[in-house]
C-alpha cells in the first residue's frame, strides 16, 4: 500500500504562498498576448488564419517560429480534442528546435494529459530541464485520464520527494486516485496533511475527501468532511446526498437536501437525480413527486436525466402506467431510458400481488426490449442483464435463448455481467446443459460467476458437481462469499453429506472469516431433516447467534410430521406461532399438523390467530406460457376448457395408479369459517396445469409450470409418476424450490415428499 514520503511524515514540508490556489484543469492562452513580429509574418500567424491553415501551413514549413505562436493552437488540439493535429505540431517544434522552451513544453504535457496519451505526456515530461507543480500535476492528471491511479499516486510521491509542494488541485486529483483504488490508508494521510496545513475548509479538498470517504464506506467521515466546507457548493450538496444513498442511509440524504433548500442552495440535474433515486430505495412516492415538481420549476421538466429518475420511481413504485405515459412523452428516448424501463419492469416482477400478474408485466418487459430493437438503438451489458433477469423471473428459456443468440450478434456474450446472467437464466428456467455451455464459454469469470453455477448445480441436485466447482473456483484463487457457502451448504444438504457440510460450515468460518448467516444454518437444518437425525437439528439450532426465523421452524414442522416425530414438530409448532407469521402457507401447514393430531383447541386457536391477523384464503395458483399467451390454473377455476381437463386428468390419475401411485390425502383450510376438507375433493392447480399441458404441447418439448406455494406431497408424487408415463420432462417452480422431473425422478431429491 502506498504511503506519504518521509519528507511530508517527518513535516519538513511547507506550501508555498499560492498553495490555496488552484491549478486550473487546462491552461488557455488569448491571442491579445502576444505581438505580432517579423518571424511569426515570415512563417506563422495563428491570429490572421483558420487553424486548419495554420496546422497545414506547419506540416509544410520548416522555418523556426516564435514559442508563443504555437500555445492557442495547441489551445486549439485541446478544443477539438485533436491528438493527431498536436503531435503535427509537436513534431514542428522539435524540428525546428523550440524544444528547447520549458514553457512551450510545460503546456505540452498538459496537452497530452488532456487527450489521455499518457505516454507522449511522460516523454515530454522526462525531457523537461526543470519541473514545477504544474507539470507535475499535469503528468497526475493523465495517469487518471487513461484509468491509471496508482501511476498517478507514483507520480505525487516522486513530487513531494523531489521538494515541489502540491497545490488544492494537486491534492483533489490524488484523493480521486485514492478513491479509485479504495486505497483509504493514503487517503487519510492525505488528509492529515491537508489538516495540518489548515485548508480543509477548503471547497474542492472537501468535496474529494467526502468522496474518498464515501466511497470506502465510512459515511461519518465523509459528513464530517462536508460540515466542515466553509463555502459548500451544489457539488457539496450533491456528494453528501450521494454518500448517504451509497452507504444506506438515504433519510439521511433526504435531510441533507432539505436542509440545501432552506440553506437557499439551487439543486442541479445531478442532485435531483441523487434525491429521486433515494426516494426509489425508501419507495418515498410522494416526496418523489415533490422532487419531480421542483425540477419541473427550476427548468429540468424535460431533462432526460431527470425524467428518466422520475419515470424508476414510479415503476419502483408500482405506478406502470404513469412511467409509460412519461416514457411515452419524451420527445428523445436514450439507451438510458429504454434500460430504465426494462429494469423497472424487471423490480416489478417481485412486488406484483400474485404469479399471474407478474407473469404479466414480465411480458411486458420482453415486449418493451423489442420496442427497443425495433427503435433502431442498440441494446447494452445493462440492457441484456435486465432482460435476462426477466427470463430468469418467468421461468422462459425460448426467450432466453433468443437473447443469447443477441448478444453473440453484438458482442457481448463476452462480458462477465451478461455472462454471468446466462447461467443465472438457464439455471433458473431448469437448464443445466445451458448453464453450463454458458459458464465455459465465459472468457473471464467473478467471484459471482462461479457462485451462480456453483449455485444452479445444487438447485438441479447435481451436488458433486456443485462441490467440485467450488473446489475448482478456489484453486483459481477466487474467495468465495457467503452467497458461494450458501450454494454448497445446499449442495450437501441436498446429497445428504453431513461430513462435509459441516467441513465446509468450519470452513467458511475459520477459513474465510465468514459470519454464519441465517440461510447458512437453514441448509444444514435442511441436511438433518432429510435424513431423519432431528434431535441434531435442534442442538443445531441452540447455537444459533440468533433466533430461527419461519422458514426453519417450518422445515422442521415438515420434517418431524414425515418422519412420525410429533413431540418435536408440536415444539417447532410453538415456536412458530410466537413469531406471529404472516404467510397462509405456514398457517396452513401448522393446521395440517394438529388436524392430523386431532389437536382441535390447537386447531381453533390457530383459527382465531389468522382471524385476528387478517390472513386471506390459501391461494393456489399455477400458470405457464404456451406461444406467449399466458394460462392460469386455480382449484376453484370454471373455464369452458376445464371440463376436457377434468376428464383428462381422470384418465392421467388411473394410468399411474397402474404404474404405483397412491394418493395421499391432504387436509385443507378454505378459511375460518369453514369446515376442513380434504383435497380429494378438488384438484391443486399444478395438477391442472400438467393435465392441460400435456393435451396443448408438443411431446417431446419440456413443460415449464410456476406455482404460488409449495407443492404438496401427494402432487410431488403424481408429477413424478406423470413423467414416467409420458416421458416428458416437467419442471415446476414453487414458492421454495424447484422441481425438475425427469423419468420418476425430482431434482429437488424428493424433498417433496416431506411437505
Amino acid at each position: 500500500m502506498a504511503s506519504l514520503p518521509s519528507a511530508v511524515v517527518g513535516n519538513t514540508l511547507k506550501p508555498d504562498p499560492d498553495f490555496k490556489r488552484h491549478i486550473p484543469p487546462s491552461l488557455t492562452f488569448d491571442k491579445k498576448n502576444y505581438g505580432n513580429n517579423a518571424q511569426l509574418d515570415k512563417a506563422l500567424d495563428p491570429f490572421s488564419m483558420e487553424f486548419n491553415e495554420a496546422i497545414a501551413i506547419v506540416k509544410e514549413c520548416s522555418l523556426k517560429v516564435e514559442s508563443a505562436a504555437y500555445l492557442p493552437l495547441l489551445q486549439e488540439c485541446i478544443d477539438k480534442n485533436s491528438v493527431s493535429e498536436a503531435q503535427v505540431i509537436h513534431a514542428h517544434i522539435i524540428k525546428t528546435g523550440t524544444h528547447q522552451d520549458w514553457f512551450l513544453m510545460t503546456f505540452l504535457v498538459n496537452v497530452y494529459a488532456k487527450f489521455g496519451t499518457v505516454g507522449n505526456a511522460r516523454k515530454v515530461f522526462d525531457s523537461l530541464p526543470r519541473r514545477n507543480v504544474v507539470s507535475w500535476t499535469s503528468l497526475m492528471s493523465g495517469y487518471i485520464k487513461s484509468s491509471e491511479p496508482e501511476r498517478a499516486i507514483g507520480v505525487f510521491e516522486e513530487m513531494l520527494e523531489a521538494g515541489v509542494y502540491p497545490t488544492n488541485y494537486t491534492l483533489g486529483l490524488v484523493l480521486n486516485a485514492c478513491s479509485s483504488l479504495s486505497d483509504i490508508e493514503l487517503g487519510k494521510q492525505i488528509h492529515g496533511f491537508i489538516l495540518k496545513y489548515r485548508i480543509a475548509d477548503d471547497t474542492s479538498i472537501g468535496n474529494a475527501l467526502c468522496s474518498l470517504y464515501s466511497k470506502n464506506g465510512i459515511l461519518d467521515s465523509a459528513v464530517k468532511v462536508f460540515q466542515s466546507i466553509e463555502e459548500k457548493n451544489v457539488i457539496s450538496w450533491t456528494g453528501v446526498i450521494s454518500a448517504c444513498g451509497d452507504n444506506g442511509n438515504p433519510a439521511k440524504g433526504l435531510d441533507f437536501f432539505v436542509e440545501m433548500l432552506l440553506e437557499g442552495a439551487e439543486p442541479n440535474e445531478f442532485t435531483l437525480t441523487s434525491v429521486l433515486s433515494l426516494c426509489c430505495v425508501i419507495q418515498a412516492l410522494e416526496v418523489g413527486m415533490q422532487v419531480q415538481s421542483l425540477s419541473i420549476k427550476l427548468g429540468y421538466g424535460s431533462n432526460l436525466r431527470v425524467m428518466n429518475a422520475v419515470m424508476y420511481l414510479y415503476l419502483k413504485n408500482g405506478c406502470i402506467s404513469e412511467a409509460n405515459q412519461l416514457f411515452d412523452a419524451m420527445d428523445i428516448v436514450s439507451l438510458v431510458s429504454w434500460n430504465a424501463m426494462i429494469a423497472g419492469h424487471a423490480q416489478m416482477i417481485d412486488l406484483a400481488e400474485d404469479g399471474v400478474s407478474a407473469h404479466q408485466i414480465g411480458i411486458q418487459a420482453l415486449k418493451m426490449f423489442l420496442r427497443l430493437h425495433r427503435s433502431g438503438l442498440k441494446p447494452d451489458l445493462f440492457t441484456f442483464s435486465s432482460v435476462l433477469d426477466v427470463c430468469s423471473s418467468l421461468a422462459a428459456p425460448e426467450q432466453g435463448e433468443q437473447v443469447h443468440a443477441q448478444t453473440i450478434k453484438s458482442g457481448f456474450l463476452s462480458d462477465v455481467v451478461v455472462g454471468t446472467a446466462l447461467v443465472d437464466m438457464y439455471g433458473k428456467c431448469g437448464s443445466i446443459q445451458g448453464a453450463s455451455k454458458a459458464f465455459l464459454e465465459m472468457s473471464t469469470r467473478t467471484m459471482i460467476s462461479w457462485t451462480a453455477m456453483i449455485t444452479a448445480f445444487a438447485r438441479h441436485g447435481q451436488s458433486r458437481q456443485a462441490l467440485q466447482l467450488f473446489e475448482d473456483m478456489r484453486f483459481v484463487g477466487v474467495k468465495p462469499n457467503k452467497i458461494t457457502f450458501v450454494g454448497v451448504l445446499a449442495a450437501c444438504s441436498h446429497a445428504g453429506m453431513v461430513d462435509e457440510g459441516l467441513a465446509y460450515f468450519n470452513m467458511m468460518k475459520n477459513e474465510c472469516k465468514i459470519k454464519p448467516v441465517m440461510d447458512h444454518y437453514g441448509c444444514l437444518i435442511d441436511m438433518f431433516v432429510r435424513l431423519g437425525r432431528l434431535e441434531e437439528a435442534f442442538d443445531l439450532i441452540k447455537k444459533m447467534d440468533f433466533e430461527p426465523n419461519e422458514v426453519i421452524w417450518s422445515m422442521l414442522i415438515a420434517g418431524c410430521r414425515s418422519h412420525g416425530k410429533l413431540d418435536l414438530a408440536f415444539q417447532a409448532a410453538e415456536q412458530l406461532l410466537n413469531l406471529n407469521p404472516k404467510d397462509s402457507e405456514t398457517y396452513l401447514s401448522l393446521l395440517n399438523l394438529y388436524f392430523v393430531a386431532e389437536r382441535w383447541k390447537d386447531v381453533s386457536r390457530v383459527r382465531k390467530m389468522m382471524k385476528a391477523g387478517k390472513i386471506g384464503k390459501l391461494k393456489d395458483w399455477s400458470w405457464m406460457s404456451i406461444k406467449d399467451k399466458v394460462y392460469s390454473f386455480k382449484p376453484d377455476d370454471q373455464q369452458g376448457l376445464m371440463k376436457e381437463v377434468e376428464e383428462y386428468l381422470a384418465d392421467l390419475h388411473e394410468c399411474v395408479k397402474t404404474l404405483g401411485y397412491e394418493f395421499q390425502a391432504n387436509f385443507e383450510a378454505i378459511n375460518s369459517e369453514e369446515q376442513e376438507t380434504t383435497s380429494s375433493t378438488v384438484h391443486h392447480s399444478e395438477k391442472m396445469a400438467v393435465a392441460f399441458g400435456l393435451l396443448n404441447t408438443p411431446n417431446a418439448a419440456p413443460m415449464r409450470i410456476k406455482k404460488s406455494i409449495s407443492m404438496c406431497k401427494d402432487c410431488h408424487n403424481f408429477v413424478k409418476y406423470i413423467s414416467i408415463s409420458t416421458s416428458r420432462t416437467i419442471i415446476i417452480r414453487d414458492s421454495k424450490k424447484l422441481h425438475k422431473f425427469v423419468n420418476g425422478k425430482c431434482s429437488c431429491g424428493d424433498f417433496g415428499s416431506l411437505l
